[in-house]
């Protein structure tokens, strides 16, 4: 390794067994990391004096379907707020159990980029406080950026939800009725 990844020579000697390979690619430091004690390495990477990587600005996933198993890989990117190197994480993750630790215990904004993975790719993040669908609707069938989704499917219309007491809602009465007040009408 080269001097600009001594970031990623220090989490080997931290971390050991648990990173699976560290590379230099087109100057970031990409880690590979066991998904077991997940959770764990990035208290470490927040934690640590000399890391201080305490932002994590990014979760997403790939789908490496019929690629290279396993088939998942999450990838997080995380930097420190008061500059050094961003690490980007990957850390693979079979079909047959498509789990692995949440974040949100640590960062609090891992909530919804959790919930994005877990809608579009069916990841499940144990420990999660809310896990939910948050771009797509409750009864939408699938996870659409598996590269298995099938394009022609037929998704359940959504059903008809009442929107009273919503914001929009009240606004559009009270518009209605200053309307019926201009023109000298009765409510």
């Amino acid at each position: 390794m080269s001097e600009a990844s001594a970031q990623l020579q220090y989490i080997q000697e931290k971390l050991g067994p648990r990173v699976l390979d560290a590379l230099l690619f087109r100057g970031d430091d990409i880690l590979i990391l066991d998904r077991a004690g997940l959770r764990e390495s990035f208290r470490f990477f927040k934690e640590d004096s000399k890391l201080r990587l305490d932002f994590l600005s990014d979760i997403t996933a790939v789908d490496y379907w019929k690629k290279k198993e396993p088939r998942f890989e999450v990838v997080y990117q995380v930097v420190p707020l008061k500059g050094g190197r961003r690490l980007r994480v990957r850390v693979p993750v079979p079909e047959e159990d498509a789990a692995v630790d949440s974040l949100t215990p640590l960062w609090k904004g891992a909530n919804f980029l959790e919930r994005e993975v877990w809608d579009l790719f069916g990841i499940r993040f144990i420990d999660h406080p809310d896990l939910r669908r948050v771009l797509l609707y409750e009864e939408f069938q699938g996870h659409p950026l598996r590269k298995d989704y099938p394009v022609n499917l037929w998704q359940p219309r959504v059903p008809e939800r009442p929107v009273e007491g919503t914001f929009v809602d009240e606004r559009s009465r009270n518009k209605l009725l200053l309307l019926k007040q201009a023109l000298g009408q009765k409510s």
